[in-house]
């Protein structure tokens, strides 16, 4: 029923680095490992692009210096040495794996070995404290998955020798984190992100591993464990004993407080739009934030989608059922002055997203459905307003910042991103209720994805980048071989196949010279010499010293002329002719009669300018004074590699960003999201097009902070009137 295989996935080898010959493992075996693999592996990097922002909350958290100190040090250590632990914690995963295959294995410690030995109390405690709480909920699960390993290979497999275990995957993670020079406070940090990341949804990794061994038949009859919810690994993370960052989430809720309560005096101004006709009554008695946010989550369910027609107003809604309340109490009931400033603050913010021409119109609405999800965000959390790595607040500002260069396409297919952004919107409607940790649930699987897609789209600029830069450079290597040709050319009479070599042929040869080494190189100044001897070898030579020095460059010439051509692989037969022809012209330069001078039949007058053929898109040439557009050269100056435009000349707008400055002629080449080539400007024709309103700047900053600042703005200038 079992059949042995050996084959190993490639990536699986890469990241291993494996030489030696692979054990023999039943091909399910296999499965399970690739998979389990995967779910590591992605577990490992949410782990270490969590800890870079947890050390540094702690460093700018830490009162004395050496502390800071030692914060940014682990920053620096971990990011170097990521990788070398992820490939490290890995390679001890397969090598378990692979102790399983065979007949007498080495027995594997895990960390019963550390636990005994170490010096560190407190994490040898928490360790333990991490293992009981893994075994206490994935308990079942992992039995299971033991006898079916014990099934598939016909022998005893005790708990710590389950390369599976929450055991073995924390000796994996201890030995790979050897090579860290941190202190035991950093270690202590590590491990309580490893259990977050890596050992928090090890169910879903025995629920995939048990279901895949029984679909193949290992034990189809034991019973299946039961599948956590969602919301009790939510409620699971939220009891893992965490001090230090329920001390950060006080004192950041505690200076969010403060943050909100300097802005109430500017929001003054504005209460009594939210539910007029109660909020005038002196004698209604305000509901608490808990009664609230009961009623949002009510409206959160009748928000309209989007395309649908939006006669939804939060404050018309609110004022409802505020009503409702008020008769089934039998007393009136309106909002608190701090929830009502909220609500202001969070609508004003709403209004100037909607307002915002920097996002696409269809990224707008959108981001309008989450108003109710993240006005209770602020409700539960004013740290919203206080801190830049809020969840909710990154959330907003990564999905504008990676759907900057969507372009407005109601009939055509939704690509990959706004699907992903359609379903994050959605999930926070239908599951978001008073528990923040959604966001950041959302937030580290955009991340993900996003990096996936950036490093996709990197790579095609590059390849734009690249080939724009190599075209710019051929085309000045041409205009330097055009020059060069003119100067010995233009104005002569020279033999007809002398100058068609030369601008067909010998030109290739001059502009790989120059595309190589460039103008001071010794290929470049060596075909120019060749040029230049060959044109002065079939001049006419007086006197028989001239001609028996010709005699004796002839052959170096040859063999300069022979190398050249047969670099640009010259046809053969065209070569064979040429030269031909050549040792005719030297015969007749030599020649003393004044009618072997004069111009044969089958000499030309080059008249006209050499013009090489060059693939160049020209680009709209300037019609204004260079002092009428200064304002929109000096933006044009300052635009960085990345900046987005918005083109506005066509039907649909087209939304393109700068990948490429080329100075050396003067271009600016600009992609659309996906890194293709679409539009190319020099810097002349580009301010013209701002200046005339063809072409407008888009503000990339970051969503949330640039509403928040132009809300505070306008509320500080209505103040001040």
């Amino acid at each position: 029923m079992h059949k042995e295989g050996k084959v190993v996935p490639l990536a699986a080898a890469i990241d291993k680095g494996v030489r030696a010959p692979l054990p023999c493992l039943p091909i399910l075996l296999l499965q399970v490992r690739d998979k389990a693999a995967l779910h590591l592996r992605q577990g490992l990097q949410a782990l270490f692009d969590n800890a870079d922002d947890t050390l540094f909350e702690m460093a700018d958290k830490a009162v004395e210096r050496c502390d800071q100190n030692l914060y940014f040090e682990a920053m620096r250590d971990l990011r170097l040495k990521r990788k070398s632990i992820e490939r490290a914690f890995l390679d001890s995963f397969y090598q378990a794996f692979a102790q399983m295959g065979q007949a007498d294995p080495l027995p594997y410690l895990g960390v019963s070995e550390f636990l005994r030995n170490t010096l560190q109390l407190e994490r040898a405690a928490a360790i333990q404290t991490m293992l009981d709480r893994v075994l206490s909920r994935e308990g079942f699960a992992l039995g299971q998955l033991g006898l079916r390993f014990q099934a598939l290979l016909d022998q005893a497999l005790d708990e710590p020798r389950n390369p599976l275990g929450p055991e073995a995957l924390c000796g994996y993670f201890l030995d790979a984190g050897r090579s860290l020079g941190v202190g035991p406070k950093v270690k202590l940090i590590l491990l309580k992100l490893f259990e977050r990341y890596v050992l928090r949804d090890l169910d879903l990794l025995y629920g995939e591993a048990n279901q895949l061994l029984a679909a193949g038949g290992v034990l189809p009859e034991l019973k299946a464990a039961p599948r956590r919810r969602a919301e009790d690994r939510r409620l699971a993370d939220r009891c893992v004993p965490d001090c230090l960052a329920a001390g950060a989430e006080t004192d950041a809720d505690s200076a969010g407080q403060a943050y909100f309560a300097s802005l109430q005096a500017l929001l003054a101004p504005v209460r009594g739009r939210v539910a007029p006709r109660l909020q005038s009554l002196a004698a209604a008695q305000p509901i608490s934030t808990a009664d609230l946010l009961r009623l949002l989550s009510h409206l959160q369910n009748y928000v309209p989608a989007t395309g649908e027609p939006d006669d939804f107003h939060l404050g018309q809604q609110l004022e409802q059922l505020l009503l409702r309340v008020s008769v089934r109490s039998g007393s009136r009931r309106r909002i608190s002055s701090a929830d009502e400033d909220l609500i202001n603050l969070v609508g004003l913010l709403f209004d100037f997203i909607q307002a915002d021409a920097n996002l696409p119109v269809n990224l707008r609405a959108l981001i309008g459905r989450l108003h109710i999800p993240l006005l209770k965000v602020a409700l539960l959390d004013k740290g919203l307003f206080s801190r830049a790595n809020h969840p909710a607040r990154r959330l907003l500002n990564e999905i504008a910042a990676a759907a900057i260069g969507w372009e407005a396409d109601p009939q055509g297919p939704r690509d990959s991103l706004q699907l992903r952004v359609e379903r994050i919107v959605q999930r926070l409607l239908n599951d978001f209720n008073e528990d923040p940790r959604l966001f950041a649930e959302l937030l580290e699987d955009f991340l993900a994805f996003n990096q996936d897609e950036r490093r996709r789209n990197e790579l095609l600029e590059q390849r734009t980048r690249d080939a724009e830069e190599g075209r710019a450079r051929t085309l000045q290597a041409r205009q330097q071989v055009q020059q060069v040709l003119n100067v010995r050319l233009h104005g002569r009479v020279l033999p007809q196949v002398v100058v068609q070599m030369l601008v067909q042929s010998w030109s290739q040869v001059l502009l790989l010279a120059w595309l190589k080494q460039g103008e001071a190189g010794s290929a470049w100044l060596d075909g120019l010499q060749t040029m230049d001897d060959l044109l002065a070898s079939i001049a006419p030579h007086q006197g028989a010293q001239a001609c028996q020095r010709l005699l004796q460059q002839v052959p170096g010439l040859l063999k300069a002329l022979r190398g050249g051509l047969a670099s640009v692989a010259l046809d053969s037969a065209a070569a064979r002719e040429f030269f031909l022809q050549l040792e005719q012209l030297h015969l007749h330069a030599c020649t003393e009669s004044q009618e072997a001078r004069t111009p044969a039949a089958d000499h030309v007058l080059v008249a006209d300018e050499i013009v090489l053929a060059i693939a160049d898109e020209s680009a709209c040439a300037g019609v204004l004074q260079p002092e009428q557009q200064e304002a929109e050269k000096q933006l044009v100056e300052r635009l960085r590699v990345g900046s987005w435009v918005e083109v506005l000349d066509d039907d649909e707008p087209l939304r393109c960003k700068l990948v490429a400055r080329i100075d050396s002629s003067d271009r600016l080449v600009f992609a659309n999201r996906t890194g293709m080539k679409v539009r190319e400007w020099n810097s002349s024709s580009l301010a013209q097009a701002l200046r005339r309103g063809e072409v407008r700047l888009i503000d990339d900053g970051l969503l949330f902070e640039r509403a928040l600042d132009a809300v505070l703005s306008h509320l500080r200038s209505q103040q001040a009137r």
